[in-house]
C-alpha cells in the first residue's frame, strides 16, 4: 500500500517501505535511541538491528493519507525514557510529514530493551 498525492501534474505515490526507512534513518539520529529492535515471536529475543534492515524494526501503515508508524527500539541505559520517546514522537512526525506531503496521525514507541552505549 502506498500513500498518494495528486497534484496539477498528476500523482505521486510514497510507498510505506521508503516512509520507514525514512522514519528509522531519522529515529536513530534521535538522543537516547540505540537502534530499532527486531523481536522474535519464536523464542522472545530481541535483536539490535545494524543500519541496513532498520525497517525490520518499523511498521507504517497508510489510511487515507494519513501516516501510522510503530517503532521497536532499544535505547541507551540511563536516559529518560519518556523525553526520549517524546523527541523521538516530534522529530519523527515533522521530518515525516515535510518529506512526504502527509500528515502523521500516530507513533507508537515499543521500547524492547536498554543497551549500555560503548
Amino acid at each position: 500500500m502506498a500513500g498518494c498525492i495528486s497534484n496539477e501534474y498528476g500523482e505521486i505515490c510514497i510507498g510505506e517501505e521508503v516512509i520507514a526507512l525514512y522514519a528509522g534513518m531519522t529515529a536513530v539520529e534521535c538522543f537516547g535511541i540505540v537502534g530499532m529492535a527486531a523481536v522474535s515471536m519464536k523464542d522472545g529475543l530481541v535483536k539490535l538491528l545494524k543500519r541496513e534492515s532498520l525497517t525490520r524494526g518499523i511498521q507504517v501503515t497508510i489510511t487515507d493519507n494519513r501516516i501510522s508508524i510503530d517503532f521497536h527500539v532499544i535505547v541507551a541505559y540511563g536516559v529518560s525514557i519518556g523525553a526520549v520517546s517524546d523527541n523521538l514522537m516530534s522529530t519523527v512526525r515533522y521530518q515525516v510529514e515535510e518529506f512526504t506531503g502527509m500528515e502523521v496521525d500516530q507513533i507508537n514507541i515499543y521500547v524492547e530493551g536498554v543497551r549500555v552505549i560503548d
